[in-house]
């Protein structure tokens, strides 16, 4: 399968299992942590919707999305009915969850309001949604934390990334330089046209100089936005040692035939999920 890769780097790896397609990430992937990160292809849904679509509220058929899901669970290595699924608003709200969690937003409703997810306990697989956004991936081999953020722009202007590292830090004991992570899959710097309001907001987060890297001028009154860089600069500040993070660079957008991508699609599309467990 040919992907469009930014640099050609192949911080991400392609994983199939019974004609299901997920991707995964190689720090992960050696320190022996159960995750993943879906694309379109394996699942049972139809049209803009087709075909791994993992979302209950894009107007697909119930049992469609619950086979999608029953699937991913089955490539990757986890029970779709224990899933613990994110609510998310683009905010900054991280939720402890733990093995009396399981099955909310797939057998009964989920907390709202959450665009982060972390445990300390085994066998809680938990679910972040992405259609475009940023995923962050996070595990401490040392404490045996696993968490999961969703970062869109106004996550990562809001630091959700380095407010998981400090989440796992004050409340599970992690040290930043032990934790593993990953940027996952999302749109592009060239890809992502934003107004300079988006910009504005940004310069409160970075400084001068890597506002310069983050965002730069495109059309009239429009600036061409980095989440990748962004992220990266948000996750190293937070303490996370460059040997211990992959920043990936495949873009949604570009590859919106295998991923979900709201620009791409003009909003006519599913979602794609991310998953960690610890075992």
């Amino acid at each position: 399968m040919d992907w469009i890769y930014a640099n050609q780097n192949h911080s991400t790896l392609e994983n199939q299992k019974d004609g299901v397609v997920y991707l995964t990430f190689p720090k992960l992937v050696k320190a022996g942590v159960v995750h993943g990160f879906s694309t379109r292809m394996g699942g049972v849904s139809k049209g803009c919707l087709g075909e791994m679509n993992l979302s209950f509220t894009r107007g697909d058929e119930e049992e469609n999305v619950k086979e999608n899901f029953r699937r991913i669970g089955e490539a990757i290595g986890f029970s779709s009915k224990d899933l613990v699924l994110s609510s998310q608003v683009h905010g900054t709200k991280i939720r402890k969850v733990g093995a009396g969690n399981r099955g909310e937003g797939i057998v009964r409703e989920s907390v709202p309001g959450v665009d982060g997810l972390v445990t300390n306990e085994k066998n809680v697989p938990m679910y972040t949604s992405y259609a475009d956004c940023v995923p962050l991936i996070f595990y401490d081999p040392v404490k045996k934390v696993a968490a999961l953020a969703h970062s869109g722009w106004r996550g990562t202007a809001g630091r959700i990334g380095a407010k998981m590292v400090a989440c796992m830090e004050k409340d599970y004991g992690c040290f930043p330089r032990d934790i593993i992570a990953a940027i996952g899959p999302s749109i592009c710097q060239d890809c992502y046209e934003v107004s300079e309001d988006v910009v504005e907001a940004f310069s409160h987060v970075f400084s001068e100089e890597a506002l310069k890297i983050v965002a730069k001028p495109g059309k009239p009154g429009k600036y061409q936005l980095d989440l990748w860089k962004a992220n990266e600069i948000i996750l190293r500040e937070a303490g996370i040692l460059p040997e211990h993070l992959d920043v990936t660079d495949l873009c949604t957008c570009c590859n919106h035939d295998k991923l979900f991508s709201h620009r791409a699609s003009h909003g006519k599309r599913g979602n794609m999920g991310c998953f960690i467990m610890l075992t």
